[in-house]
This record gives structure tokens, sequence and C-alpha cells, in this order.
């Protein structure tokens, strides 16, 4: 019986799915990393947003005329957006037949088997339970892994919905990430990224204190691993002790995803956000002078209720002034059961939509500038590939997060490359936002 996954939204839903394939594979069955040719499709769907409901439902819709094609026998539909519409799954998903919300994670071979017997299995536990310890097959990569530390989120953000989908914030105990940390480097991976919905609260639930600068070093120490990436870090809890650690810990790549969503004091308020725009700006001004070369990302919103013209040019103002290398930019959506749907002075979308463009343009231009300045220096690249078309190895440098970033693309010779290596590159050009290089060894140096 052979079951395909399709794992949707974010990086905690990726490492959900991957203790499902585990889970399923323990299991006896025979798993796919995609639904062609599947007896049973399992969607893990995101759902923070309307936008991936809408994709969530048009994949399964998908499946669905699959299954009436009689080329898949049943349809298991998990994650967030299960999770969030549990009362009207019946009349989103006719087709499915079985859902899992996000918890009982750990329980979908039994699902699958009762789907496959005639049941119609929900499986939608407690919310706010200790995060379940289960393996998983690692799918993003044979290079590099998500790790993630936490789950929940105790933010309660206006615009966001997440506690209520995924419960209250809960770290894992550091025994137990050090040990997942030591196995993804005995199977070869090379890049670890620590990944939470706020990773900098880690351990206050567990221990009392933010303990995320005493776990950092003890990653850092496991054998095998070269890069540890840090996503997401709020930055009312950055601290010195965790400044230190970043800037001393040379396996801690320099590269900070910090989401502020806004710069503007009375929207940041309006969002429930902690700290105000002086106190990021004089965050991102510490970070520069600690720590040499650093690389900052950030989310932004625009269009959140109430924002005034003022308060976009004060965003738009801050980005040219602080010059952050990265970031992504979303346009506000009011999701039901968050605070700021009910917010008077909701945006048109038309004026949303134009900020959006606006800013996106203005940060493109800054990371085109930032790319532009890296021509002619010599760079670390974690080689991923090779393709064919372009005869070019591709990979990253430290200022480039898998999936999200762009790609260092360059020139070696025919197997002294090897995909998972790292290796010396020297910028030669750009294009299109990515950078070109040649691999550069030291007997090439003037």
């Amino acid at each position: 019986m052979k079951v395909g996954f399709l794992s949707l939204g974010c990086a905690k839903n990726q490492v959900n799915c991957e203790q499902m394939i585990w889970q399923s594979y323990e299991a006896g069955y025979d798993v796919a990393l995609d639904c062609t040719d599947c007896d049973v499709a399992v969607v893990n769907t995101c759902g923070f947003l309307q936008e991936a409901k809408e994709e969530a439902l048009a994949e399964i819709a998908a499946l669905a005329e699959r299954k009436r094609a009689g080329g898949l026998k049943k349809i298991l539909v998990t994650g967030c957006m299960a999770q969030r519409f549990r009362e009207e799954l019946h009349q989103l998903c006719p087709e499915a037949d079985g859902f899992v919300g996000v918890s009982g994670y750990e329980d979908i071979a039994q699902v699958i088997a009762a789907a496959l017997a005639g049941e119609r299995p929900e499986r939608f536990g407690d919310i706010d339970a200790p995060v379940p310890e289960t393996d998983r097959v690692v799918c993003t990569s044979d290079h590099w892994a998500w790790l993630r530390i936490a789950e929940g989120c105790d933010n309660h953000c206006a615009y966001c919905v997440i506690p209520s989908i995924r419960g209250r914030f809960r770290s894992r105990p550091q025994e137990a990430i050090l040990a997942e940390a030591e196995e993804l480097a005995q199977a070869g991976m090379k890049e670890l990224i620590v990944v939470a919905q706020d990773i900098t609260r880690y351990g206050l639930d567990l221990y009392g204190r933010r303990t995320l600068a005493e776990l950092l070093p003890k990653l850092c120490a496991i054998e095998g691993i070269h890069w540890v990436r840090l996503h997401y870090l709020y930055p009312d809890e950055i601290d010195d002790a965790l400044i230190d650690v970043i800037a001393s810990q040379p396996k801690i790549v320099k590269y900070l995803d910090i989401p502020i969503q806004h710069i503007d004091d009375r929207i940041l308020k309006a969002m429930h956000r902690r700290g105000t725009g002086a106190q990021i700006r004089a965050l991102f001004a510490k970070l520069r002078q600690r720590i040499p070369g650093l690389v900052l990302r950030t989310s932004l919103i625009a269009g959140f209720p109430g924002e005034t013209e003022e308060a976009f040019e004060t965003l738009c103002e801050f980005l040219l002034a602080y010059k952050l290398e990265r970031a992504g930019v979303f346009a506000y959506s009011p999701e039901p059961g968050s605070a700021a749907a009910s917010f008077p002075d909701q945006v048109d979308e038309d004026v949303k939509r134009r900020r959006v463009e606006l800013i996106t343009d203005l940060q493109l231009r800054i990371t085109d500038a930032y790319a532009a300045g890296r021509v002619g220096q010599v760079l670390e690249v974690l080689c991923e590939g090779y393709d064919d078309e372009t005869e070019l190895y591709y990979g990253r440098t430290y200022a480039d997060s898998p999936e999200i970033d762009g790609l260092v693309h360059f020139e070696g010779e025919e197997g002294g490359v090897q995909p998972g290596g790292f290796y010396s590159v020297k910028i030669t050009n750009v294009y299109d936002g990515e950078l070109i290089g040649v691999r550069y060894e030291e007997e090439d140096a003037p």
C-alpha cells in the first residue's frame, strides 16, 4: 500500500510531515514524497492565511478528481487548516476520508489503517500538550534540516491566529533537541536551521528563563555540523548574552531572521507587538556593531488597519536608512478569529496592493545593491547540486537561507565539487539577483 505526502506551509509543518512519513514507513507502508500513483494521499495543510487555505483546498480538489477516476483510494487532511476549520471540514472537504489536527501526528499510521478499513477517522488532541518526541525522515535536503526547538506561540499578535491553532508556547527539552541534532549530524546534515515561532522565548516554560544562549553552544559543539542558522527571533527578547553567543560562535551563521512587521509606534501597538520603533532601530544598530558581516532578514506587513500614508512612509524611510538585506513583504489579511479583523479603519485592498508593490520595489533595490557589493569577494558556499542546463554548480552562502533567498551559481572542475561540500567561490557577476562565480583555490590568489 503506497502512501504519498504533500506538505504545505512553513518549516514547522514540514517537520510534522517528516514525522508522519517516519510513522508510516515504520508501520510498513510504501512511502512517497508526492501523491502521484499513490493509494492514500496525505495533505498536510497550512491554515495561517486565507491564501494558504485556498491553496490547500485546490490541492485536495485535484486529488478528489483522481479519486473519482479510480486512481486514488483515500485522502487524509492534516495540519493547521484541519485544526483551524475543524467544524467546517466536512463541508470544505467532502471528499476527504479522515482528518488530523496539529496534534496526533504520531498516530498517522492508525489513521491510515482506519480510513482504509472504511472508517472516517478524526484526531484532534490537546493543542497545548507537550511536543511529542518522534523520529522523522528529513525530506528537505541531504545537507540541511530544520531543527524545531519549540511549538506554539504566546505572543498573540493582533493579525495572527497561530496561538489558537498551534497552542501555547512549549519548549522541547534541551536533551531531546541535542539528541536529534546528533542524529542529523550522523545522517550527514551540514546545516541545522533552528526554528520555532519565536526561538528567543526558548526555555521560559520549561526552565523559567530564556535559555537559547545556553543551547546554541552545545549545538555548535556537535561534530559534523558546519552551520547553525537561526529563524525566528523576536526583537524584544534579544539580549546581550544571546548577542555574545551569536557573535562568538563561528558555526552560527551571521544571518538573523527577526520579524518586526512594522516600525511605526502606533501600528506596532495596534498589532500588539512588544517594543517601539526606537527600540527596534537601537537593536539593529547594536547587532550591526557587535556582529560584523551580519545579514538581517525581516517580515513586513503593509496595509494593517489604521496604517496611514505617513505610517507607511515611516516604514519606507526605515528600510532606506537601515538597508536590511532581506525582507518578506505581505499585504495585511483580515483573518477570521484574529483581533485585527474587527478593527476599524481597514485599508482598501487597492491601497494595500500599491503599498506592497512600492515596498517590494524598494527592498529589491536594497537587495540588489547588497548582491552587487559581493562581486570580487571570495565567499564560502555550501554546494547543493549541479544544473545540467547552465552547466554550473549551485549553492548558498551564509547570507542565503534555503528556499527563501538566492543562490550562487559557480564554475568548478568536474569531480572536484560535490553536493554537501563547502567551497570557496569568487563572485564575478550578478544575474537576475543571484550571484555568479568560479571556484577559488589558494593558488589562484595574486
